[in-house]
């Protein structure tokens, strides 16, 4: 399924590699927007994430990269940052113009060959194919994405990626673009979980696992992480981009559970154009409200790949609204 953005000046490009089950996913912004980020978890893989510090004097982005391929995958957001400085976008220094590229992975050696992961040309592939209308499920960096891995690969499921937007007063929109490929289950609205960790085709309940173990977990090659890119028309300076991004991870723990673990990177960018008056407590809220609805929704348009079934296979039917 797509979905169309409704902010203007960001776009979406996915490159999928369905042989080695990996992919990445880039949300371009060349006019450069106002950004910041919040990371959880024990086990991030990041890049040119210290710059979205409010610290930091910085105060522009022109692009995000998710990637599978775990840190080897690091590498492709040179190939945005050569597609942006071809059109001869990026922050203005005295001698260059220097495109400002973030990034983040995903763990997804596990599902299909760990020998594949997306290199510079196929981000760049990925930027140039970039619109205002984003394909969803199993597709760019959730290609290879799975959830509820408590119990290893033969209990978990596919996740995948997908968009949701959230208006607010003064028609400013909120959406959110998220990858989920987290160790704990995916919960519903009635907070019933909808995809995760199952033995003899049951969900096992990760949370409940996890309680009553003895000792910690002995965990498998299937590793984790949820990463999620706000998107906003707001105008916010770059310490309240950091505060929606802190606010948004309340969205990870309505529809993750258990979420933030030792071997969880989770990630919130909130990037911001400021093209509209907005209110910093409006789009927090929304930010969080969004990024639930996209991690459900990720996993409802996923489709099974290499083994992991997707909630659809376990409904029997297509991908679900």
């Amino acid at each position: 399924m797509t979905v169309g953005i409704g902010i203007e000046g960001l776009s979406v490009g996915h490159f999928s590699d369905y042989a080695g089950m990996t992919g990445c996913t880039v949300v371009l912004a060349p006019q450069g927007v106002t950004a910041s980020v919040d990371i959880r978890g024990g086990a991030p893989g990041t890049l040119e994430t210290a710059l979205l510090s409010p610290y930091v004097f910085v105060s522009e982005l022109q692009a995000v990269v998710l990637t599978g391929g775990s840190a080897l995958g690091l590498g492709a957001a040179a190939g945005v940052s050569a597609f942006l400085r071809e059109g001869g976008y990026g922050y203005a220094t005295l001698y260059s113009r220097v495109p400002l590229v973030s990034a983040a992975v995903i763990y997804d050696l596990g599902l299909g060959s760990s020998e594949a992961f997306p290199r510079p040309d196929d981000a760049y592939a990925a930027a140039a194919s970039a619109g205002t209308v984003v394909q969803e499920g199993s597709v760019g960096v959730g290609t290879g994405a799975t959830v509820g891995k408590l119990l290893g690969r033969e209990g978990m499921m596919k996740g995948g990626i997908a968009l949701s937007t959230v208006d607010v007063g003064g028609g400013v929109t909120v959406g959110a673009l998220t990858v989920v490929n987290a160790l704990g289950d995916v919960l519903d609205e009635k907070g019933e979980i909808l995809a995760g960790a199952r033995k003899n085709e049951t969900f096992v309940g990760s949370k409940d696992v996890l309680l009553n173990m003895c000792g910690a977990p002995a965990f498998g090659a299937a590793e984790n992480t949820t990463l999620s890119v706000v998107m906003t028309d707001a105008r916010l300076d770059k310490l309240q981009c950091s505060i929606v991004a802190r606010m948004s991870h309340d969205g990870f723990a309505r529809a993750i559970d258990p979420v933030h673990t030792p071997v969880d990177g989770d990630c919130v960018f909130v990037l911001a154009s400021g093209a509209k008056e907005g209110d910093v407590f409006q789009v927090g809220v929304a930010a969080a409200e969004a990024v639930s609805r996209s991690i459900r929704r990720a996993v409802r348009q996923a489709r099974g790949l290499g083994g992991a079934l997707s909630v659809s296979d376990l409904a029997g039917e297509g991908a679900l609204p």
